[in-house]
């Protein structure tokens, strides 16, 4: 959010005051997070608690928490001035008076949660959005006797609360379903990544957290390994960043699981329980025995492997069963697991090491613990003989529109062969779909809509010919969107570099939300290569043969001002991703009735000079713009599918140049900031 832009609203109603509950180990937290977002539009937030030593302690969390964003240079001195100074601490229960939003994070305690909301709901309008970051509690529970439930929902948000960016959305039974798709939106809009997630106990993610340390708790209780021992095997097979009971002592989430595990046997099944060693710690207040930082604990071969073997079979039996539950799906849970609790994606991690493997590992993790099922979503893949699929585009469908949405948050969007693939696949369906009649194409947050392509992939080109079919497989998944017989608009929610362009330039209209300095780039030279899904012949048929040489040349990023300014968009909306989803679905509802109808990119041959311009190539390599000059003005000169046809065979030929090796090997060593040395400049 920045000054330029309106303010933030749910359903419409401007966010102009938002309390927080609690101001314990998650309260501060989150009030940072809306600190950050809403003090450049000076709208307060609210910390309310019945105990002063803890607004103090509180108070100084954010402080610190804020000045040493500004010391590394994540908040600007003025910013973080303003943060701390728009944060108010207090036990005045009526300050909250005004409020649009309230998030309850105090202790998780029925009782005490329904008091404090009987409370709240008497002090702000009927038409303000209660919500509690319980981590457990059913929403009905929570709000069992609160006078307006339309308006509430859990909120859970995951530590830390500033920067973890998944939050789970659990609506109850008489939550608006308008307010529950809002609330994704707004959190959406705010930088979060939410999941929507029905109501059980515990929701999705917080079973897969507290059951594999029940998970490892058992492994140390029956002497299979020591504490130290699984922290260091489950960072090593599953990507932990620190292991189970690491994370436990960080966290200081003894009590909390041991209430967890011992509810969730009642409520889901009987393997969960609190295990005896669980019990001791609570009672005894011990930290349990971790490695100390930067400790390499060698474990036993044997050891190692029956730990191993536990962890991934509990781990694919967990998170099955929840999508078995139908409380969330593979896509969720699979970004929102590997996101939140910081591991390996476990649906890709059972692709990774297939299905039939994954499947008698938890089959074995079953035989030995009674009561634990066997996921029969699993079960079902295996007897397919496939893989999971794993959305990482999604569909949609609003009425006659489809939204075809781009959602790898952790990657900015970027797109691998699978969301290339997946991309060609909902386009061929929706254009072959009677009942669909326009096409919503954007990406998910606020950062990106399509990054570029994944450069791990493109490491893995070797030759000309390699290239040239990497080329022709990103090419057809871009046609599918120009084939498409019904008008497709692309709303840039955010910056399009490289496949990003190059997909939303394969769309009739292009509008993106208003005052982004770096909308679009063709940066493929800092790369060592081209543009090779059609940028090369596409851009100049949208900004002008000269234009678009000198962007791709260059690989000089441009502002949605001057995109609007050169033709490749035709308008800049003000607000959030909903703003820009509203104003396309205006758009497109237009065209269908005729009123502006989308005319498409031209097709036809261009005129193009002998030689292009010249430009300050700088650290650029002169093999590749060689290629790419070629590329440009002999492919312009053809109708607009010879040309692509050309940019594929031309795209395998800088593929096999030294220039392309160290570009790529550069970006993966060194990062987009740091110039490639080529040979060649």
């Amino acid at each position: 959010m920045s000054q330029e832009t309106p303010m933030i609203d749910i359903l419409g109603k401007p966010v102009q005051r938002i309390g927080v509950i609690g101001s314990g180990q998650i309260g501060p937290d989150i009030a940072l997070h809306f600190s950050k977002v809403f003090s450049p539009a000076s709208v307060p937030v609210v910390v309310v608690d019945i105990s002063e030593d803890a607004l103090e302690k509180g108070r100084q969390k954010l402080d610190k928490k804020v000045n040493r964003g500004v010391e590394s240079g994540a908040f600007r001195a003025e910013q973080g001035e303003k943060m701390k100074s728009g944060v108010l601490f207090t036990s005045d229960y009526s300050q909250l008076s005004g409020c649009d939003l309230i998030v309850e994070a105090a202790t998780e305690d029925k009782a005490l949660k329904g008091k404090i909301f009987s409370q709240v709901q008497e002090l702000v309008s009927k038409d303000a959005v209660l919500c509690s970051n319980s981590s457990h509690l059913e929403p009905e529970v929570i709000f069992e006797n609160i006078s307006n439930p339309e308006r509430t929902m859990v909120v859970h948000y995951f530590f830390p609360a500033e920067r973890n960016p998944i939050v789970e959305i659990v609506p109850g039974e008489q939550t608006s379903a308008e307010l529950a798709n809002d609330m994704m939106g707004f959190y959406e809009a705010i930088g979060k990544i939410p999941i929507q997630v029905k109501s059980r106990y515990g929701y999705a993610i917080d079973p897969v957290f507290e059951g594999m340390f029940l998970a490892a708790a058992l492994l140390v209780e029956q002497g299979i390994a020591s504490s130290k021992e699984v922290d260091q095997v489950a960072c090593d097979v599953l990507d932990y960043t620190v292991g189970p009971f690491t994370a436990m002592n960080l966290t200081g989430g003894n009590p909390i699981t041991a209430v967890g595990l011992d509810n969730y046997n009642e409520k889901i099944h009987t393997w969960y329980r609190t295990p005896e060693i669980l019990r001791k710690a609570v009672a005894d207040n011990t930290p349990w025995e971790v490695p100390a930082r930067g400790e390499r604990v060698e474990v036993p071969e044997q050891t190692f492997s029956a730990v191993r073997d536990a962890l991934l079979g509990a781990y694919f039996g967990i998170v099955g069963e929840i999508v078995d539950s139908g409380i969330s799906n593979v896509a969720d849970m699979d970004m929102a697991v590997e996101t939140a609790l910081d591991v390996k994606a476990p649906f890709r991690l059972m692709n990774s090491l297939g299905v039939s493997e994954s499947l008698r590992l938890a089959q074995k993790y079953a035989a030995d613990h009674p009561g634990f099922p066997v996921p029969k979503c699993l079960q079902e893949q295996v007897s397919q003989n496939a893989p999971f699929p794993i959305p990482l585009v999604l569909r949609q469908d609003h009425g006659s529109i489809a939204h075809v949405i781009v959602r790898r948050p952790r990657h900015l969007n970027a797109l691998n062969n699978e969301a290339f693939n997946q991309i060609e696949e909902h386009f061929n369906t929706i254009s072959a779909d009677e009942s669909i009649e326009a096409v919503l194409l954007t990406g998910f947050g606020i950062k990106a809509f399509v990054s570029g392509a994944d450069v791990g992939f493109l490491a893995k080109i070797d030759s000309a010919q390699m290239g040239e079919a990497t080329s022709k497989g990103s090419q057809a998944s871009v046609q599918a969107i120009e084939d498409c017989p019904k008008p497709v608009i692309c709303a840039l929610n955010g910056l399009a570099f490289g496949g990003g362009n190059e997909i939303a330039m394969a769309c009739d209209v292009r509008i993106a939300r208003a005052g982004i300095k770096v909308l679009v780039g063709q940066p493929e030279v800092n790369l060592g290569i081209i543009p090779g899904a059609g940028g090369t012949q596409r851009l100049p048929r949208w900004v002008g043969v000269e234009k678009a040489a000198e962007l791709m040349r260059t690989g000089r990023p441009i502002s949605s001002a001057e995109a609007v300014s050169i033709g490749l968009i035709s308008e800049e909306v003000p607000g959030d991703p909903r703003a820009l989803r509203r104003r396309a679905t205006e758009l497109l509802n237009g065209a269908l009735r005729g009123e502006a109808p989308f005319k498409g990119i031209e097709t036809g041959p261009l005129q193009t000079p002998d030689e292009l311009p010249s430009v300050d190539l700088g650290h650029l390599s002169i093999e590749v713009d060689r290629i790419l000059q070629k590329t440009i003005i002999e492919g312009c000169r053809l109708p607009l599918r010879d040309g692509i046809a050309l940019e594929a065979r031309y795209f395998g030929e800088v593929c096999s140049t030294e220039d392309m090796r160290i570009g790529v090997s550069n970006f993966l060593e060194n990062g987009p900031r740091t110039p490639a040395r080529f040979a060649n400049s």
